[in-house]
């Protein structure tokens, strides 16, 4: 289970996340939106310890990420291209992250070889530097990246960015096979709310840092979101 408790964060004096509680069960397919500055990656920023809460404190299975690291070792995460290494091939990077996370060569094959349809013949075997993919081809290196070492708790900001129509929709079922797994959590924020409701069980709405809307989705989860955007 995530949990979130007294959450802030300031900037210059502007307060940019406040949230007072939120509790994310463990196996649940979580969607995360809202308008730009919402507040978005803040949350995920601080889920992962690459900022430091103004107040409060999130516990990640247990454990409170800004003061332990053994969230590491079972929370995977994309958020974006600054989490690859430029300088490296696909192959290669899959194989630095497998080595992280305990996994030889033939691990890392297998998990890769299920990924042949999303990939679309455009990642292996390319002999390209990552930095030299296109910015929809570098999202799926690191997304699929994310899924290496069986981690229990998977965080994917805007995954949907950058993909063409067709990889979206190869995107969307692979979130739904990870989701169905009882043990993984799976958050994700997007901008795209029919992607979202599409794939999560739940899903937040922020608005300026707070939470404003907690829905469980069904099939009025969609109208309920384009009235509350739509203003």
């Amino acid at each position: 289970m995530i949990t979130v408790h007294n959450l802030t964060k300031t900037y210059a004096g502007q307060t940019v996340l406040n949230i007072e509680h939120l509790e994310i069960p463990k196996g649940q397919s979580f969607g995360l939106v809202g308008n730009n500055g919402a507040g978005k990656t803040t949350l995920f920023s601080l889920l992962l310890d690459l900022i430091q809460p103004t107040s409060g404190h999130i516990i990640n299975n247990g454990v409170q990420v800004d003061q332990s690291e053994a969230w590491k070792p079972f929370t995977s995460a994309f958020i974006d291209e600054s989490f690859l290494i430029g300088y490296l091939t696909a192959e290669e990077y899959f194989y630095f992250i497998g080595e992280l996370r305990g996994r030889n060569k033939g691990d890392v094959d297998g998990l890769l070889s299920q990924f042949d349809d999303f990939f679309h013949g455009e990642i292996l075997g390319q002999k390209k530097y990552l930095r030299d993919l296109s910015k929809g081809n570098q999202k799926k290196v690191g997304i699929v990246a994310s899924f290496i070492g069986n981690p229990e708790v998977v965080i994917l900001d805007e995954p949907f960015a950058n993909l063409d129509p067709t990889t979206q929709i190869r995107l969307k079922g692979i979130i739904k096979d990870l989701a169905a797994k009882e043990e993984v959590t799976v958050l994700v924020s997007s901008h795209d709310l029919i992607h979202v409701t599409e794939v999560c069980e739940r899903i937040v709405v922020l608005n300026k840092g707070e939470i404003v809307k907690d829905l469980h989705t069904s099939t009025e989860t969609m109208k309920e979101l384009e009235a509350f955007f739509a203003g």
